[in-house]
């Protein structure tokens, strides 16, 4: 329980995915335990993820993208917001640095939560560079998803770099039958009748590396009718991918946004993870709570999620991607250890992240932050 009702401010810009359910989950769990929560974030996170419904919702305008203008009233809202504050809790690079702003010259305790890595080039690479600096200098404690983030933010300066726990999501049971989830996936013709079904659940975005997937879904595979690649996501690439899956006549399916993951998941020969970058995407909890083989990037936090229940391949290398595949494919014995390592792996609850980040405020609190 919280000691004299500790008032905390959560702070998150733009999201629709793992961080504004992270940022849910912490909401939720920290009123529960007696603490005075606000979430402050762009109203659109408040319709997506129902704060609201859990703590106080306060809306500022934190954009994905730097824009100078809201930027500085964001730094204006939240100074307000966090006026009595015990801890501010800011998720995300862009939202870490408009809040370490908006805390200039008080002693309020900031942890900053960092999601991704920065992947963007050119004027706006050398902008999110500058916010990094801003967030070595000014957090009290950086909580990073992944190891590399950690060594880059310690190179940058920051005083203090620990793992960020994230929790792993519930397993939620089938609603289908294996059968009527193939026959949905079989639904384009006898072609892909009978196919091994390969399975990535990925916004269709530069990010997840899916020109790599595509790649390696071209074959050639050793059997008369190779494996069957299923992509579960939606994203501004879905017309360029879906031009070239066309184009080339590839063994692919678009499927957009799916709400019935596992239904997918029970039918999945293997997940297939193709990413430039990952901290601990929700989808890879998923394919190991499901007891699935996994092949993946070796790319930011996935090799300390997986352990030994993956194979991992480079990033953007489509010949060792498609070789790996085809191996599990041919190997029973070899799929079904990976699916063994999966089932067991342990993974972090909610409780484990709420005890992390309370042991990280009540820190805070005794070094007078």
């Amino acid at each position: 329980m919280a000691d004299v009702a500790q008032r905390v401010v959560l702070v998150l810009g733009t999201s629709a995915g793992g961080v504004g359910r992270h940022v849910r989950m912490l909401a939720e769990g920290l009123t529960g335990e007696g603490f005075q929560v606000v979430v402050a974030g762009p109203a659109s996170t408040d319709e997506a993820f129902g704060f609201s419904g859990t703590a106080r919702f306060a809306e500022v305008a934190i954009s994905d993208r730097p824009r100078p203008v809201s930027d500085l009233r964001a730094v204006a809202r939240l100074r307000t917001l966090v006026a009595g504050a015990d801890v501010v809790h800011a998720h995300g690079l862009r939202a870490g640095a408009i809040t370490a702003l908006a805390l200039t010259g008080r002693r309020t305790g900031l942890v900053v939560t960092l999601h991704n890595a920065l992947t963007a080039k050119g004027v706006i690479g050398m902008i999110y560079r500058v916010l990094e600096g801003v967030v070595a200098r000014k957090a009290d404690q950086v909580l990073v998803v992944a190891p590399d983030l950690g060594e880059r933010m310690t190179a940058r300066g920051a005083r203090s770099v620990a793992p960020a726990v994230v929790p792993a999501p519930p397993l939620r049971p089938p609603r289908r039958t294996a059968a009527e989830v193939r026959a949905e996936l079989e639904s384009d013709g006898p072609a892909a009748a009978g196919r091994p079904i390969v399975l990535t659940i990925a916004r269709l975005a530069q990010q997840k590396g899916l020109e790599t997937l595509l790649d390696a879904a071209r074959g050639p595979y050793a059997a008369d009718a190779g494996p069957l690649f299923v992509v579960a996501g939606e994203g501004p690439l879905r017309g360029e991918l879906q031009a070239r899956i066309d184009e080339e006549g590839l063994p692919v399916r678009l499927l957009g946004d799916r709400t019935d993951i596992a239904d997918l998941l029970q039918v999945a020969h293997a997940v297939v993870v193709a990413s430039r970058w990952e901290g601990q995407p929700l989808s890879v909890h998923e394919a190991l709570r499901a007891g699935r083989p996994i092949i993946s990037t070796a790319v930011g936090g996935i090799p300390a999620m997986v352990g030994d229940a993956a194979i991992l391949v480079p990033p953007g290398d489509a010949a060792a991607l498609r070789g790996e595949i085809a191996r599990l494919l041919a190997d029973p014995a070899l799929a079904g250890r990976l699916s063994a390592a999966a089932a067991a792996r342990p993974l972090p609850d909610a409780q484990a992240a709420l005890r992390a980040v309370r042991e990280v405020y009540a820190a805070l609190r005794r070094h007078g932050r």
